[in-house]
């Protein structure tokens, strides 16, 4: 078995010290692309970790919950992850489009409210607004339900259309009362105070959790690691986990651990899987 990492901080050694202590109270947050499954350059084709699942299974009975918190539908994540009617996962919630829908792996059914109305409208001027920028070969649109992305990876300069494409797209955000949400290689306009932070802050103060793990690795997962922060401040250990990239180097420099892409963070769930044993 692999020995649990020691964190780098004071703050993420008392985190994990008490998951170890009071697994039971615990939330374990962790994001989908990038930190379960590896990032690809086709997102439909992105499906978890081979070995996410087995490691989640012997988690979860162990903790108060498992939440994957992400900006996918929670239904992609759900089919993506292959979470549902897995037996061991009913401890598994996924807070899909950054919690604006939940997903349990108890009643396997998805809520959520209304979409926001900008979403329509931007979807419906982007085709436009990519052409006059310069249809950037290779660059192609998301659809999200409630939220669009472009996506540059596959684009001949995919930094170069990033940049091109970072202002207008806020501009179109903007006016139809949306944000941009830039990541790796990819811009997300989608409705504002839906962010990792407030849907992790939230469902620990639902679930009354008395200590949190988040594991993430873009530049969206900064809120949750913010939030982290914030109820540590508030007297709830936390343990942040970085799902290392050479893309992002943010969280990296933020993280209490730092392990080897979803390979990494599939070994540091099951470790901590052996450790509640």
């Amino acid at each position: 078995m692999d020995p649990l990492p020691t964190p780098a901080t004071p703050a993420g050694r008392d985190g994990l010290a008490a998951l170890l202590a009071k697994p039971g109270t615990a939330v374990v947050g962790l994001d989908f692309d990038g930190t379960l499954a590896p990032i690809v350059a086709d997102p439909e084709q992105a499906r978890a970790h081979p070995e996410a699942v087995p490691a989640l299974t012997a988690l979860a009975p162990k903790v108060a919950s498992v939440a994957v918190i992400t900006g996918r539908p929670a239904g992609v994540a759900v089919r993506h992850g292959g979470f549902a009617g897995v037996p061991g996962l009913e401890h598994l919630t996924v807070l899909g489009h950054y919690g604006a829908e939940h997903w349990d792996a108890v009643t396997g059914t998805v809520t959520a409210p209304a979409p926001h109305p900008g979403v329509a409208a931007v979807r419906a001027e982007l085709p436009g607004l990519l052409d006059r920028v310069g249809a950037w070969h290779g660059t192609w649109i998301e659809e999200k339900g409630r939220a669009v992305a472009v996506h540059t990876r596959r684009a001949d300069d995919p930094q170069a259309a990033f940049e091109a494409l970072r202002q207008p797209l806020t501009d179109l955000a903007a006016r139809h009362g949306l944000i941009v949400e830039p990541g790796r290689m990819v811009l997300e306009l989608r409705p504002p105070g839906m962010d990792k932070g407030v849907a992790l802050s939230e469902y620990v103060r639902e679930t009354g959790a008395e200590s949190v793990l988040y594991a993430g690795d873009d530049l969206g997962d900064l809120p949750a690691f913010a939030a982290v922060d914030k109820l540590r401040s508030e007297g709830v250990p936390g343990l942040l986990v970085c799902s290392g990239s050479t893309e992002v180097t943010e969280l990296a420099e933020r993280a209490d651990v730092v392990v080897d892409g979803p390979a990494g963070v599939v070994r540091l769930l099951r470790t901590l899987a052996a450790q509640l044993d």
